[in-house]
């Protein structure tokens, strides 16, 4: 599954437990008719996906739906459902070309040639 919009935020690297668990969060800005608010987490060795983001890019991320279940000390059981990013890829249009770099001379200046005559042949089949 994807989701695709322009990033609203980006968080800080948040570590967690003494496991030295790693969290970041990402907000992007859907471009649909409602637009919607969709905060995707990455985890451990994936929060340093993010490095090359800013906010106001328009990013396609890859993600998967988790969902678990919790029994809190009452023994109601509660679900929980979250989303998670293995993958970003930037929708940016790419930076143009050095300008100044040299260009393919026109095709017009092509100079046809002068000394053709129609008795010349060559022995190609077409």
């Amino acid at each position: 599954m994807e989701v695709q919009g322009k990033v609203k935020m980006i968080g800080e690297t948040q570590t967690f437990g003494s496991n030295g668990f790693r969290k970041r969060e990402i907000v992007v800005t859907t471009e649909e008719q409602y637009p919607q608010q969709i905060m995707v987490e990455f985890v451990q060795d994936k929060c340093d996906l993010l490095n090359n983001f800013q906010v106001g890019h328009d990013v396609k991320i890859s993600i998967n739906l988790r969902g678990r279940e919790w029994v809190n000390p009452q023994g109601e059981t509660k679900y929980f459902n979250s989303i998670q990013g293995w993958r970003i890829e930037s929708l940016q249009p790419a930076a143009p070309a050095n300008s100044s770099a040299p260009t393919a001379p026109p095709t017009d200046t092509f100079e046809p040639a002068t000394d053709f005559s129609e008795e010349d042949h060559d022995d190609l089949p077409f």
